[in-house]
């Protein structure tokens, strides 16, 4: 699963009800400014940026959000992740309250919902910042679900752009990468189900996948531009829940930054 436009809710059905109780807003801890000594006209430097982690848990559900300083010190991103926080929270408090009193109702144990979500640096370049997001999901049933997506943040433009945003168009970036994917993508099942993978057994989970419709991560191992990129397959995309997710990491290729557009060539170089 890939995230469409960067910011979404996580995976939350539709839910009825009042909300049990108001999003708490965020706290954010910072470092003392430093008082400038000497001229009174020097500027008092600003509080560090730090890393919010927020968790709630009561009796009908838990909740947990949390994000990088880097995403922290960009207040328009910052304020994004803060909204995307609060909404989810609610949805869950929401779904919650409506799965406890049906349980109630109905006379059956209740489990309590559980909701995660963690941000992390994938790389940061000069003017980009590239983030992924592992979710975890319990709404009932046999088991949780589990997740990941992305975005990469413009310092320039102050906005958030989905990482195939970057590329000509899903054909051309799945073009660029699809036989490496796949080809590395059945490697990695085959040691998971011990035995060669049939793309032609007529069975999804064989079939080799659009690079597109699995989560894009742009990555660097210079900070200064991108050189590679990795394709996380979540549980049922690639395979049954059993066998987790498959995360595959390629080097960029002349083939794919010439699917990359012109106007963002220039922050993609060959990988190793």
């Amino acid at each position: 699963m890939r995230f469409a436009l960067a910011l979404t809710p996580l995976i939350l059905l539709a839910a009825c009800g009042k909300e049990e109780e108001a999003a708490p807003a965020p706290t954010f801890t910072a470092s003392d400014a430093a008082v400038a000594t000497g001229d009174a006209s020097e500027a008092v430097a600003p509080p560090l940026a730090k890393a919010v982690d927020i968790k709630t848990e009561n009796p009908r559900y838990s909740f947990a959000y949390a994000y990088p300083a880097a995403a922290a010190s960009i207040p328009e991103l910052r304020a994004e992740l803060d909204k995307e926080m609060a909404k989810a929270r609610a949805e869950l408090s929401s779904m919650a309250k409506e799965g406890a009193d049906s349980a109630k109702q109905d006379g059956y144990d209740f489990l309590p919902y559980e909701q995660s979500t963690k941000w992390t640096v994938v790389t940061e370049l000069p003017g980009w910042l590239s983030l992924k997001r592992d979710f975890y999901e319990f709404t009932g049933g046999a088991h949780g679900n589990h997740g990941t997506a992305s975005l990469i943040w413009d310092k320039t433009a102050g906005q958030h752009r989905d990482p195939i945003s970057l590329f000509l168009s899903k054909a051309a970036f799945d073009g660029a990468l699809r036989n490496a994917f796949c080809n590395a993508l059945d490697k990695e099942r085959a040691k998971r189900r011990g035995g060669p993978v049939d793309r032609n057994s007529g069975d999804t989970f064989d079939e080799c996948l659009a690079p597109s419709s699995v989560t894009v991560l742009l990555g660097s191992s210079s900070g200064q531009q991108f050189n590679r990129i990795g394709l996380i397959a979540d549980p049922y995309a690639a395979g049954p829940y059993a066998e987790g997710g498959y995360e595959i990491t390629l080097p960029v290729t002349p083939a794919v930054i010439k699917a990359v557009k012109p106007e963002y060539r220039a922050l993609f170089t060959l990988g190793r």
